[in-house]
């Protein structure tokens, strides 16, 4: 029993220097609170993470449509720029064709056609569009290209003077500018 008086004794001596230099034991309750507020710090924390990775979450998703979209509308640009040469050869051709034997001229004019017309449809179904610009037309740098300017009477500065090569759009993207060439007369 001295044992605990003693106890008792050194217990309440202590809340004393506590109380006296403003120390306290904090009380059942207030050890809860402050759970509780570490409690929800963390579920806002948790939150706010979950918020950002469901965000980054739907920006990849949208990434990956958009660039899912681009691949499928330009992947094939390099196979059609590679096959331009061959839709310029195909018109020098026909143009070319026009000749003296009518008959032989004929059957290659037809087989030419034939070619370019198919060549033409393969482009439309890959949305490749060609850009064929008239003489006379304004000089565009969005969709031309000059290859040389020459004074020419009867012209306007930046008048398309000859076509030397169709230009083609792959959907909304320039995939060759057209090759022209332009008036320098003065205005």
């Amino acid at each position: 029993m001295a044992e605990q008086n003693a106890d008792d004794f050194l217990d309440s001596l202590a809340d004393m220097e506590a109380e006296e230099f403003g120390e306290k034991e904090p009380t059942e309750e207030e050890l809860e609170a402050d759970e509780l507020e570490v409690m929800r710090a963390e579920r806002d924390e948790f939150k706010d993470r979950f918020l950002r990775a469901l965000a980054d979450a739907e920006n990849s998703r949208k990434r990956a449509d958009k660039d899912r979209r681009e691949a499928e509308n330009y992947g094939g640009s390099k196979l059609a720029r590679d096959m331009l040469p061959v839709y310029d050869n195909l018109v020098r051709a026909v143009e070319a064709a026009g000749g003296d034997d009518e008959k032989a001229s004929d059957a290659l004019i037809e087989g030419v056609e034939l070619t370019l017309k198919e060549l033409t449809h393969v482009f439309k179904k890959y949305g490749i569009e060609p850009i064929l610009p008239q003489i006379g037309d304004r000089f565009d740098p969005q969709e031309h290209q000059a290859m040389f300017e020459a004074p020419l009477p009867g012209t306007k500065q930046g008048e398309i003077i000859q076509v030397s090569a169709t230009g083609f759009m792959i959907h909304d993207r320039l995939l060759r500018p057209a090759q022209v060439g332009v008036s320098s007369n003065p205005g």
